[in-house]
C-alpha cells in the first residue's frame, strides 16, 4: 500500500502543481470570453488547440514542464470461487471504503415491446429494498451510517455501488449484497417508478436537445435495432412490463460470474476477500444465455431531417455512424476529434462557428462508442436565423480535415492535453479500480494504462488524415435540426431532399392502460 501513495504523491509533485497553475493561467485568458456569454450556461476551460490567439495565451503555449514520467497504478485482479472479478487497491489514508460494479446487462438485451425493462429493474433492485430489509428501513440504515448503495442498469452495462467508513464495512457489505442478490421488487416501488418515467416522458418534448438526440438515434439506426430505442422506454411498453418481468430480467443477468467489482479504500486485501466470500456465499455461478443482439449494418446514406419547434435557437445535430470500442483506429480517431471539435472552445469547429462568426454558444463533435458500431456527430445550438450557415461551416471543417494535413502544432498541443487529462484520471484509489473495472468489462488488454501514453504519442499527421478520411463522410451525413424553418437563413433543402419528422405529444398517446394499473 504504500507504494500507492507513495507513486501518487510523487505525481502531483511533479504533475498537478503546475498543471493547476497552467490551468489558472489559461483561466485568465479566457475570462473575458466566458464573463461575456448568456447567463445560465456552464463553461469549461480547456488547453488551446491550433495557434494561440491572444499574447496571453502565447505566453502560455510557451510554459513548458519535464516530460511526464508517470506509471499508473495498479489495483490487484482476484478471482473468486463463484466467478467473481475484483480489482483490489488498498488506501489506508482515510477511513473509507468505496465498492463499484459493473454487470453484464442492459437494455440491448430486453425482449420485444418491454423498452424500459433494465432501467425499471436497475432503479427498483435498489429503491425497492430487499427481501430482509424493506426500503425504508435500508434506507434509515444508510443514513445512520453515512453510507450509500445505489444501483442502474443503463443501454449496454448494470452498474452498483457502495461508499461506507471503515467501521461499518460488514454491514454495509451484507446490505449492498442484499440488495444485488435478493431485491424485493414491491409492486408499489415498482408502480412509483414507473409514473417518474412516465412524467419524464410526458415532458420530454419540451426540450429541443432532448428531442433531436432522441430523434437522431432513430435516424441513423435501424428502427429494429435496440440502439435507436430510449432507455426509460415508452409509454406503451412502461404499461405492457409487469413485476414478473423484473424478477426474470433480475434472474437472467445477475450473477457473481457476470459482475466486476472494484474495492478501495481502508481495508486488508486477504480480510476483505474472506468478507466478500460470505456475504456471497449463497449466490452461486450460473450459465447465462445472452440474447442476440443484431450486428449494426455500416451504412451510409445521407438524409436531410426536420422537425418543427417554435423557439428561439435550432438544434442541429449532424452525423453519421463512428467506430467500435476495440478499434486499431480509436486513438488516431479520438485526437483527430479532438483537433476537430472535441477540444471545447477553441477546436475547429466550435472556434469559428462560435468565436469566429458568434453563431452559436455551444457547438462540438465526438465520437461515441459502444459494443458494437458507434456513433460519430457534430451538435450546436444556434440563431434561426442562421441555421444554414453553422451546418455549411461543420461540413466544410469535415471536408478540410480529410483533405488537408493538420498543423505540428495542432498535432502536439491535443496529444499533450490527453497525455496530461491521463494522469488526472487516477488521483484516488476508487477511480483507478474503477477504471480497472471498466477496461475489463469493455475486454481491452489488462495492460491498457500502461501503452495509453506511448499510443498517445504515437499517433502522426499522416494518421489523423487516414482516419479522417476512413471514419468521416461529410458528403453521406445524416442532418437533424429541430427549429421554425420559416425564420432560416436558407432552406434545408439546400443539403438535400427535407425528411419531416412528426413528434408525437404526450396528449396523443392512449393512456387507457395505464389509468387501469392505478
Amino acid at each position: 500500500m504504500g507504494d500507492f501513495n507513495v507513486s501518487i504523491h510523487n505525481y502531483h509533485k511533479q504533475i498537478v502543481f503546475p498543471f493547476v497553475v497552467l490551468t489558472w493561467m489559461f483561466s485568465l485568458v479566457y475570462s473575458s470570453n466566458v464573463s461575456a456569454q448568456p447567463e445560465g450556461h456552464k463553461h469549461a476551460v480547456a488547453p488551446a488547440v491550433g495557434k494561440p490567439e491572444s499574447e496571453g495565451a502565447r505566453k502560455v503555449a510557451g510554459f513548458k514542464f519535464d516530460p511526464l514520467n508517470f506509471v499508473p497504478p495498479k489495483a490487484e485482479r482476484v478471482v473468486l470461487g463463484n466467478g467473481m472479478i475484483l480489482y483490489l487497491l488498498e488506501d489506508h489514508d482515510l477511513p473509507i471504503f468505496n465498492v463499484t460494479a459493473r454487470i453484464k446487462t442492459g437494455a440491448i438485451y430486453e425482449p420485444p415491446g418491454k423498452a424500459g425493462l433494465a432501467s425499471l429493474t436497475g432503479h427498483v433492485m435498489r429503491d425497492g429494498g430487499a427481501i430482509s430489509m424493506p426500503a425504508d428501513k435500508m434506507n434509515e440504515e444508510l443514513e445512520f451510517m453515512a453510507a450509500s448503495v445505489e444501483t442502474s442498469i443503463d443501454r449496454e452495462s448494470g452498474n452498483a455501488s457502495l461508499s461506507t467508513l471503515k467501521k461499518d464495512i460488514d454491514k454495509g457489505l451484507k446490505i449492498f449484497a442484499d440488495v444485488l442478490m435478493n431485491p424485493a421488487f414491491p409492486e408499489d416501488k415498482i408502480g412509483m417508478r414507473k409514473d417518474e418515467v412516465i412524467e419524464s416522458i410526458r415532458r420530454e418534448n419540451d426540450n429541443p436537445m432532448h428531442i433531436s438526440h432522441r430523434e437522431f438515434r432513430k435516424v441513423l439506426y435501424d428502427s429494429a435495432h435496440p440502439y435507436s430505442r430510449k432507455v426509460d422506454g415508452t409509454l406503451e411498453s412502461l404499461v405492457a412490463i409487469t413485476r414478473d418481468d423484473i424478477v426474470a430480467f433480475h434472474k437472467e443477468y445477475l450473477h457473481p460470474n457476470n459482475m466486476i467489482l472494484g474495492i478501495a479504500g481502508d481495508f486488508d486485501k486477504d480480510e476483505i476477500i474472506k468478507k466478500l466470500n460470505v456475504v456471497f456465499a449463497d449466490w452461486k455461478r450460473e450459465e447465462i444465455v445472452f440474447p442476440e443482439v443484431p450486428k449494426v449494418e455500416r451504412k451510409y446514406e445521407k438524409s436531410v431531417n426536420y422537425i418543427y419547434k417554435d423557439v428561439n435557437q435550432s438544434n442541429v445535430i449532424m452525423g453519421h455512424l463512428g467506430i467500435h470500442r476495440k478499434s486499431p483506429d480509436y486513438f488516431p480517431v479520438m485526437i483527430m476529434n479532438f483537433v476537430l471539435g472535441g477540444g471545447a472552445f477553441t477546436s475547429r469547429i466550435p472556434g469559428r462557428i462560435r468565436s469566429d462568426e458568434g453563431l452559436a454558444y455551444s457547438a462540438n463533435s465526438a465520437f461515441q462508442t459502444s459494443r458494437d458500431i458507434g456513433i460519430f456527430f457534430v451538435s450546436c445550438q444556434t440563431k434561426l436565423e442562421s441555421t444554414n450557415r453553422a451546418i455549411s461551416i461543420a461540413l466544410e471543417e469535415l471536408e478540410k480535415i480529410r483533405k488537408t494535413p493538420i498543423d505540428k502544432d495542432e498535432l502536439l498541443q491535443a496529444k499533450e492535453t490527453f497525455t496530461n487529462q491521463f494522469v488526472f484520471r487516477f488521483t484516488t484509489s476508487a477511480s483507478i479500480v474503477g477504471q480497472m473495472v471498466d477496461i475489463e468489462y469493455e475486454e481491452l488488454p489488462l495492460n491498457y494504462f500502461e501503452t495509453y501514453v506511448e499510443k498517445v504519442q504515437a499517433v502522426t499527421q499522416e494518421d489523423i488524415q487516414r482516419v479522417a478520411n476512413k471514419y468521416l463522410h461529410p458528403d453521406k451525413i445524416k442532418i437533424l435540426v429541430v427549429g421554425n424553418k420559416e425564420k432560416f437563413d436558407k432552406p434545408l433543402d439546400s443539403f438535400g431532399k427535407v425528411n419531416v419528422i412528426e413528434i408525437k405529444q404526450a396528449a396523443d398517446t392512449p393512456t387507457e392502460k395505464m389509468e387501469k394499473r392505478k
